[in-house]
């Protein structure tokens, strides 16, 4: 059995903004408060992919459709992919394989979702990190505060959500179709998103070969856990009960990878978390701080906070996960707070295990 830690580090870790509310700041150290009583692959295959103006795919089963594809640099690409589910278009950024037949990575943002101006290309630089690696990296924008799930009712500030089909349903078969893969799956998110790829997975089972969860709280449905997920859906505005209704719905449970953990088996897992305390990315000197005073503070104080809550969920989840005898790799460490120097190397560290899960 592998559930254990790869490296005994700690408790939690993340990523969050520069400028946090006071209100959310007081919430989340409330609940703070009631919570705390692993390379590269296989030679890659000389077919050559198509240009990009002759990419076409087929629709998936239930109308969505590819209706655009836009080159983004020398490397990228953007498509826009009209969803049936949410009745809108979703830009879908991809990093391509140099050749067909080669596997997917998808990669779901934190709270504020993925954007042109924020996400994992530009606070993790995943271009740089993929770059002679070989395979297809999907970064959809969107979802910001949305869990990445199939919400009840349409949201007045965040609209409909129903991202859990767009990913599972909708997206894969026409990214398989379009750049023409291997069709085997690895999925990564970070924070908020950390419980949405768990979830996924659970959903889907057999879609996504491994799953990399850094820092996020696997556990939704007990009432301190479900206070977490209200304050982070409620950062952009929206109203939990859109989601996954009143707090004795049984939806919370049914969304709860905690809960749920026993249908995590047979996928390759890798699940991470800092301690919440300092450590080398919270400094005046690293990247996501930039010298900024005020940012190192916010990023120590709340970010500690955010971290120290989602790492007394991922303790938890290993130990389900062990009780279950479900193979993990779960790294613990000894500081970090909840920011992207501490995901980068998640990232980097989970990557052999995924690729050879992937045949990457």
């Amino acid at each position: 059995m592998r559930v254990g830690v790869a490296r005994d580090r700690g408790r939690f870790r993340g990523g969050i903004r520069s400028a946090v509310s006071v209100r959310r700041v007081a919430a989340v150290v409330t609940v703070a408060g009631a919570l705390m009583s692993p390379g590269l692959g296989t030679v890659a295959s000389a077919e050559p992919r198509a240009t990009i103006e002759s990419i076409t795919a087929d629709a998936a089963p239930d109308g969505s459709r590819l209706v655009g594809v836009a080159a983004v640099g020398d490397t990228q690409m953007n498509l826009t992919v009209h969803s049936t589910a949410m009745d809108k278009d979703v830009t879908v950024r991809v990093i391509r394989a140099t050749s067909q037949k080669r596997p997917t990575v998808y990669m779901l943002g934190g709270v504020e979702g993925n954007s042109e101006q924020y996400g994992w290309e530009q606070k993790a630089d995943v271009e740089k990190f993929f770059s002679g690696k070989n395979v297809n990296v999907v970064i959809p924008f969107g979802g910001q505060s949305s869990y990445y799930a199939d919400w009840q009712r349409d949201d007045p500030k965040l609209g409909r959500n129903k991202w859990q089909t767009f990913l599972t349903e909708e997206l894969p078969p026409i990214v398989d179709s379009a750049l023409e893969t291997s069709g085997k799956n690895a999925i990564a998110g970070l924070s908020m998103s950390a419980t949405s790829v768990l979830n996924l997975a659970i959903s889907r089972p057999g879609l996504y070969q491994s799953v990399g969860a850094y820092s996020g709280c696997a556990m939704t449905s007990d009432p301190v856990a479900r206070r977490f997920v209200e304050i982070t859906v409620s950062d952009f505005g929206g109203n939990p009960e859109n989601m996954w209704g009143a707090a004795d719905d049984p939806l919370w449970a049914a969304n709860d990878p905690y809960v749920n953990a026993d249908k995590l088996r047979g996928t390759t897992l890798y699940i991470s978390n800092g301690s919440g305390l300092p450590g080398p990315y919270d400094t005046l000197g690293a990247s996501t701080v930039g010298g900024d005073r005020r940012a190192l503070a916010t990023q120590v104080v709340v970010g500690g906070v955010i971290e120290a809550v989602t790492n007394d969920c991922t303790m938890r989840l290993a130990e389900k996960l062990r009780a279950l005898d479900i193979p993990a790799t779960v790294d613990l460490r000894p500081v970090g707070t909840h920011s992207w120097g501490y995901w980068r190397d998640d990232l980097s560290t989970s990557w052999p295990m995924m690729a050879a899960a992937i045949d990457a």
